[in-house]
């Protein structure tokens, strides 16, 4: 069966400079993203991952090109309707987990549902299935700094997809981690995407990680080719 392009980077351009001076990012990048499969974006630092990531969710304008989530054209769109598409469509998780300290680990999943207008009850419910999913139901009342990186880093990843998003963007989610709790937090993401049929775009230096994904993408010369 043919899957879904959900993602789509056509002709992208990212540049930075000021004055006279430009550094050109990414020169008229073309990628396309499938659901149901994970994709690692492997490039050393400074060749514009993290920039591909930003433009590819909707968090940064490109200076040229267009950006396709689910088929829809998003540059035309106005901040607002770039935003929700943000909101409802992506979920983001970055190598430090970012979680909300004063907050539980259940209610850490339960507040991008909360903003989107989901009940207290049903937010907490998917929660709480998330949290069994990813194998922490347990710790589902600790905090943050009671818990440890790679139960932070999955309630981050839990968090992501609460509003059952159809792309995952995620920049080094192992980054801070041990190798066997990489490989751990890694099998938990992989079982989610499969599970789900989310799309996943993987930013990461770990290449025992990156073998293990459906396809390895580069960048040069700031267009993204396969490995």
């Amino acid at each position: 069966m043919k899957r879904k392009v959900v993602l789509q980077l056509s002709g992208v351009e990212r540049h930075y400079g000021q004055g006279e001076t430009s550094l050109s990012i990414l020169k008229g990048a073309d990628f396309a993203l499938h659901s149901g499969e994970i994709v690692a974006l492997v490039a050393p630092s400074g060749t514009g991952k993290s920039t591909l990531l930003h433009v590819a969710g909707l968090l940064e304008h490109p200076d040229a090109g267009e950006v396709l989530i689910n088929g829809q054209a998003c540059e035309g769109l106005s901040d607002d309707k770039r935003t929700a598409v943000r909101r409802s469509e992506i979920g983001f998780v970055y190598q430090f987990h970012h979680l909300l300290p004063e907050f539980s680990a259940l209610e850490n999943i339960m507040m991008p549902q909360l903003i989107s207008g989901l009940s207290r009850k049903d937010a907490s419910e998917r929660a709480a299935q998330l949290l069994d999913y990813m194998r922490i139901g347990h710790r589902a009342d600790h905090r943050p700094a009671e818990l440890s990186g790679g139960e932070q880093q999955r309630v981050a990843i839990a968090r992501a997809v609460a509003n059952a998003p159809l792309v995952l963007l995620a920049d080094e989610p192992t980054g801070n981690l041990d190798p066997a709790t990489a490989h751990y937090v890694f099998d938990a993401l992989e079982a989610l995407v499969r599970q789900s049929g989310l799309a996943a775009l993987i930013a990461t230096h770990n290449h025992e990680l990156a073998i293990r994904m459906d396809r390895r993408v580069t960048l040069s010369d700031g267009k993204v080719v396969e490995v």
